[in-house]
């Protein structure tokens, strides 16, 4: 079942689950969303992303006009969020800033870390701290500070810490996949502020490893 956190008459705040497509088409968040509304698909406009095997919090707009104040909002980098990832392997420090250039290669659908800028390539940024460690795993919260195609997972494989089951990126876990939109933060379409949203992961592999997890 579909897990809306907000609703509003511009847009939706809801879980995406993990293995399902953040955009239009068949099975899609959109068109789930749409069935949960009563509404038709074309009346759910996404205006961010997440990799379909990355789960965690999402903001739809349901008008036009909310698609194009929320799409503007976060082209200017008003859209903030906050992940939780698994990592396979133990970082050197416990809290920290990466910076990368990074390539996107469209042929092979994949990013790689470079050492020089070019065409095609863009400077990638986060931050990490880490909560909590158990065997050769850890659990980062991480705040991307841009956001290129699969950053974290592509950053995070560079340094010798591959996220929990991304076989793309060198993880060699099975079960599960160690990333999750835990909170977004955003300016109100109406101009009511900032609106947050928050959830946990599921009480399944790999987050299963740290539970609880204390919001900080």
């Amino acid at each position: 079942m579909l897990k809306i956190l907000t609703q509003t008459s511009g847009y939706l705040l809801c879980v995406k689950p993990r293995g399902v497509s953040s955009e239009a088409g068949e099975g899609g968040m959109p068109e789930l969303i749409a069935q949960a509304l009563g509404f038709l698909p074309e009346r759910v406009f996404p205006v961010h992303r997440l990799d379909r095997e990355t789960g965690g919090v999402m903001i739809y707009a349901l008008t036009k006009p909310a698609a194009a104040v929320l799409s503007a909002g976060i082209a200017e980098g008003k859209l903030q969020k906050e992940y939780l990832a698994v990592t396979e392997g133990l970082p050197e420090t416990s809290s920290g800033q990466w910076k990368d250039l990074l390539y996107w290669d469209r042929a092979k659908r994949k990013s790689y870390p470079v050492g020089r800028l070019r065409k095609g390539v863009k400077e990638a940024e986060l931050s990490f701290h880490v909560l909590g460690r158990t065997g050769q795993n850890a659990l980062l919260r991480i705040t991307p500070r841009t956001g290129r195609t699969h950053q974290i997972r592509v950053q995070c494989a560079s340094r010798g810490l591959p996220l929990w089951g991304d076989g793309r990126y060198g993880g060699k876990e099975k079960q599960g996949f160690g990333l999750w939109c835990q909170s977004i933060a955003f300016p109100d379409p109406n101009g009511n502020g900032l609106i947050r949203a928050q959830a946990d992961p599921p009480d399944e592999s790999p987050w299963s490893l740290f539970f609880p997890i204390e919001s900080q």
